[in-house]
């Protein structure tokens, strides 16, 4: 074992001191620190994975639309764009907001008229909590947070009022009276409060439109897959032709992405200080320890061993703390990860709703480790306390033999 790591290790070794308790407190310190760089690093990616896997169940991959407003020919749209490799499913659709009303209780949904025989493809809603996914007729499916706002049930008959009415005033458009089919969950506040899912012709008549639709909606096999996706799009815009604009989701839910994108860097770098003011803690473990040391510093170095050994010795020290903070925190973090929801459940017994559902939109706390963040923290961190230990270590390496023996 070389000198320089076997004096690190002898004052690393416990001996029921002020030194040794400061030492634990450096270490914890650093623990603390990288669990919680890495817990929130792993809840904000869960964020942005549960919300990406939410949009590309309900919202399409690619919406086709043009400047004209109505597409005429949605039908030889649609079958031009089903043949291109990649595509999982197309359907003309209509959106637009609209008024609905159930017993004097009035909502502002967006209403989302597709083609019945194409919107189990289209909307992959699979948890339903009530009925069925039925959009034949003058039926409508829509989620269970809106349901609780309008107080309906499966079998209940909305009144749906066109916007065509603030359009057109000249001009009268009867609201439509739609029936409860099914009830759904998607897990994500905006869509389980927002959305109405209805059929093509309702929309058309909310819409006073005979034929046509104003976007086609695609899903594709791989939207996740960034290269692949592309290819995609652009064989879709290129069928489509110049009078037809495509967008992809990306572009759709660009600020979103971009928010959390923003929200998760901003923690991670305020969440690092935390980290910084735990290596501080180090440097001053080894300031503490290179003063109560300063005989056996001042002897080492009179019996002939050079500053470099002494330096690397307190360098070791500090840096094998970090490690140890590293490792235990890196452990920590998992271990929290892992029952975290469980933690969350507890807390909410207790009256602290840390998650709630109307506030951040989904129905569960989502997290993903991803091994390159962690193994972002853990270099950064060691590299840091490498770093923050040279101060102390020069200062023992840069001390006289002479006046360390006499102060001793």
């Amino acid at each position: 074992m070389r000198f320089s790591l076997f004096l690190a290790l002898k004052y690393l070794r416990p001996k029921r001191s002020f030194t040794s308790v400061v030492t634990l407190i450096s270490i914890l310190g650093v623990v603390l620190g990288v669990a919680i760089v890495i817990i929130v690093r792993a809840v904000m990616t869960g964020f942005g994975d549960m919300w990406q896997e939410k949009i590309l169940a309900f919202k399409p991959h690619l919406t086709v639309s043009t400047p004209r407003g109505v597409i005429d020919h949605e039908e030889a749209l649609c079958k031009r764009i089903e043949a291109v490799p990649g595509v999982a499913a197309v359907s003309p659709s209509i959106e637009t907001r609209v008024l609905a009303e159930y017993e004097h209780r009035v909502v502002a949904p967006l209403i989302v008229g597709v083609d019945p025989a194409r919107a189990g493809k289209m909307l992959q809603v699979t948890n339903m909590v009530a009925g069925v996914f039925d959009l034949t007729g003058d039926a409508v499916v829509l989620g269970v947070d809106l349901a609780a706002d309008l107080q309906v049930g499966v079998g209940d008959t909305l009144l749906v009022y066109s916007p065509m009415n603030l359009v057109k005033p000249d001009e009268v458009y009867f609201p439509e009276e739609l029936q409860v089919r099914g009830i759904f969950k998607a897990g994500q506040r905006d869509f389980d409060s927002g959305f109405l899912i209805t059929s093509l012709a309702v929309g058309r008549d909310l819409m006073g439109l005979r034929s046509g639709a104003y976007s086609v909606h695609v899903k594709t096999d791989e939207p996740q897959k960034l290269e692949v996706f592309r290819r995609v799009a652009a064989e879709v815009s290129r069928v489509a032709g110049p009078n037809y604009l495509v967008r992809t989701w990306h572009d759709v839910d660009r600020q979103l992405f971009n928010a959390l994108a923003v929200e998760k860097n901003m923690m991670v770098i305020l969440l690092m200080f935390i980290t910084v003011v735990a290596i501080f803690c180090v440097t001053n473990t080894l300031i503490v320890i290179t003063v109560q040391k300063t005989d056996e510093i001042g002897l080492l170095k009179a019996l002939g061993f050079s500053s470099r050994q002494v330096m690397l010795a307190f360098v070791l020290h500090g840096w094998i703390q970090c490690l140890a903070g590293v490792v235990l925190g890196i452990a920590l973090a998992f271990l929290v990860l892992a029952n975290l929801q469980h933690l969350v459940d507890g807390l909410a017994l207790f009256g602290l709703e840390v998650f709630p559902k109307d506030v951040y939109g989904l129905d569960g706390i989502p997290h993903r480790v991803v091994p390159r963040e962690v193994a972002e923290v853990a270099v950064l961190v060691i590299a840091f306390c490498t770093l923050a230990s040279f101060i102390p270590a020069r200062r023992a390496a840069k001390m006289d033999p002479v006046v360390a023996l006499r102060r001793a």
